[in-house]
């Protein structure tokens, strides 16, 4: 399941982010998700969330 619709994101959920650093190499962080950022039902890149760990990014995988 991708990141893009902000439904299929709750918090406490295992993911996968791209931080803004990272986009260019598409590196991913794993954590969990704290808060949701993006207040709009979709987003095409990936809603962005901030991990209990406090790295922000957008999210591209759900799951471990």
């Amino acid at each position: 399941m991708d990141g893009t619709k902000r439904s299929d994101i709750k918090t406490g959920l295992p993911v996968s982010i791209v931080l803004k650093q990272d986009q260019r190499s598409g590196k991913l962080t794993k954590g969990v998700v704290k808060d949701i950022l993006t207040t709009s039902a979709g987003h095409p890149h990936g809603i962005k969330a901030r991990l209990e760990s406090g790295a922000v990014g957008r999210v591209k995988t759900i799951g471990a």
